[in-house]
């Protein structure tokens, strides 16, 4: 019965992800990384680039070319960063306005999914899914990576465990 659970597990997996993908392309005109990008880069802590490619697991001249394509499109800022060697980013005004649209359209995207569950069911599942991610392990990167199209207002106590020094 284990496989039949994975099995389906795996097509509800793939069907957030592709719906998650087609949003991101209806607001950003782009798919891949560039999404998350904007999400993690909206957080406010001002990453490098070397930290954004990091989460997104890109190499570093993809993330370069990321970041240039999301700079000429006016949605993000280098600032000088904390040590003065790095370039820090940030979302301009547009960025954020961008970046709401991204998650409230990835929320509007997953919700019908859940459309056919009665509250205690949902209730149920959000338990069920809390406790699945709670039990991986993974370091502070990986959660982040993990995370990167999460919305921070909603998930603000997120379940999966990270112990960076454990795991370095």
């Amino acid at each position: 019965m284990i496989d039949r659970t994975a099995n389906l597990l795996g097509v509800i997996g793939l069907a957030v992800a592709g719906r998650i993908e087609d949003t991101a392309r209806d607001i950003l005109s782009h798919a891949g990384e560039t999404p998350a990008a904007l999400v993690v880069i909206g957080h406010g802590t001002g990453p490098s680039n070397d930290q954004l490619r990091r989460v997104l697991g890109l190499s570093h001249p993809g993330t370069v070319r990321l970041v240039d394509r999301l700079v000429a499109d006016g949605l993000v800022e280098r600032r000088a960063g904390r040590d003065r060697r790095a370039i820090a980013l940030y979302l301009s005004d547009r960025g954020r306005a961008v970046r709401q649209d991204l998650l409230k359209g990835r929320l509007a995207a997953i919700r019908p999914l859940l459309a056919p569950l009665s509250s205690p069911e949902e209730a149920q599942l959000a338990a069920l899914l809390h406790k699945m991610l709670a039990s991986m392990e993974t370091t502070d990167t990986e959660r982040r990576t993990l995370c990167r199209l999460c919305d921070d207002r909603i998930c603000s106590d997120c379940p999966i465990p990270a112990d960076e020094l454990a795991k370095s």
